[in-house]
């Protein structure tokens, strides 16, 4: 899945913001787009030394190390009309062969996004500060500390003996499918919230739920928690017609188009059709 970036490997311990280095690698996003240096047809994150313009006093935020360097994100404003320099659509992950750059890209989103949300503090008002010993915004006016939002989401490869379920969502191709998927509500365990969830969208009840893997999903702030379950095909599918437009039942030979294993969608419905789920 798009985490799976070994040899690399992305630590995101917290360390206290610092001067950054020339080696260091740097995260500058506009709108849903980030900056890359290009290497033919391969891009590669940008490192300070690439920028003049960065100097101790740049506003920019430590998130974590890729392969023991540090990674900071750029606040300030970068000249990035230069030439061997492109913005990138965040969606860059799905179609590239670079995982540890796309997976990098998206956990400095999810970071990015969580810093902008919380300039202020949502009790009193108050600018929010760093704090120095951990990823967290503090107010220093009601003493409110702030850590980083994580929604658990539930997702669920529903089968019924050599058939899976699948759905289409609103906004998606004609022939794109995917797992049904939704977040979990105040109070829900996991089990209840998937329960709900297939009920609201496709109208079935599921039984014999079991735990299948995990997924962090930066783009939405989201932590994907997969499942396996089971139903009786012959239950009435009714959608939703809101979030769902479409739900059927494919058999391996008749799969649409999924979401490739980056996702843990696509990873349990390629462990379906090959017959492993």
């Amino acid at each position: 899945m798009i985490q799976d970036i070994y040899p690399h490997c992305l630590n995101n311990d917290f360390h206290k913001n610092g001067d950054i280095n020339d080696n260091d690698l740097v995260l500058y996003f506009k709108d849903k787009s980030f900056l890359l240096k290009t290497k033919g047809d391969e891009f590669e994150l940008p490192c300070k030394k690439d920028f003049t313009e960065i100097a101790n006093d740049t506003n920019s935020t430590f998130l974590f190390t890729l392969n023991d360097v540090p990674c900071f994100l750029i606040w300030d404003k970068l000249n990035s009309d230069r030439p061997g320099f492109i913005f990138k659509e965040i969606d860059f992950f799905r179609y590239t062969n670079q995982q540890e750059v796309a997976w990098v890209s998206m956990v400095g989103f999810h970071l990015k996004d969580w810093y902008t949300q919380n300039r202020f503090c949502g009790k009193c008002g108050t600018k929010t500060q760093q704090k120095s010993d951990e990823r967290a915004l503090e107010c220093n006016n009601c003493n409110t500390v702030i850590y980083p939002r994580i929604s658990p989401a539930v997702i669920a490869a529903i089968v019924c003996n050599d058939k899976i379920l699948l759905a289409r969502g609103a906004n998606w191709p004609e022939d794109w499918y995917s797992c049904v998927a939704g977040y979990v509500d105040v109070g829900e365990s996991l089990e209840e919230a998937l329960i709900r969830e297939v009920k609201e969208e496709v109208g079935i009840n599921i039984k014999n739920i079991r735990y299948y893997k995990s997924q962090p999903w930066p783009l939405s702030g989201s932590m994907m928690i997969g499942f396996v379950a089971e139903a009786d095909d012959t239950q009435p599918i009714v959608i939703d017609k809101k979030e769902i437009v479409d739900a059927r039942w494919f058999s391996r030979s008749e799969l649409p188009k999924y979401s490739s294993r980056i996702s843990i969608a696509g990873d349990m419905i390629e462990k379906f059709d090959k017959g492993d789920l």
